[in-house]
């Protein structure tokens, strides 16, 4: 298993190959969110949605043997693509290795020019609901 920062500098090297374009850039992400696994029809629930969104995204998280499986699924391409790269990073990572990250690749990558403020906002809302899940899993190690 790749750790957090090697998965990071995969990914900035794949957007480098794609240099400037704006098109191909946006292109890539929502191919990426193709790859997303099939989430549960039956957890498309409130409860489930990240709050901060402009499109629709569900998250959903489980911990397996002190790693952390995240599953989830956007109502749009390019947020899926956007959710998949997050997950990429940060699945089957321990709570302590999810919490503590340094999610670089976002600026390496000039994420924010991409994809504009509003998209910004909510990809920040899907990090932090990440982080909350892990936060929550990490107490429950340390009862």
């Amino acid at each position: 298993m790749s750790n957090i920062q090697e998965v990071q500098d995969e990914i900035v090297s794949e957007f480098e190959i794609l240099g400037d374009d704006k098109e191909s850039t946006i292109y890539y992400i929502m191919e990426l969110g193709a790859g997303l696994e099939d989430f549960p029809d039956n957890e498309r629930i409130e409860e489930n949605t990240i709050k901060g969104c402009q499109s629709k995204v569900w998250l959903i998280a489980e911990e397996k043997g002190g790693k952390v499986h995240f599953q989830a699924d956007s109502n749009t391409d390019i947020t899926k693509g956007l959710i998949s790269l997050l997950l990429r990073v940060l699945n089957y990572q321990s709570p302590e290795q999810i919490i503590n990250a340094k999610l670089d690749f976002v600026e390496r990558i000039g994420m924010g020019s991409i994809i504009g403020s509003q998209r910004s906002n909510g990809f920040a809302s899907m990090i932090k609901q990440i982080k909350l899940y892990a936060l929550a899993f990490q107490a429950r190690q340390n009862v």
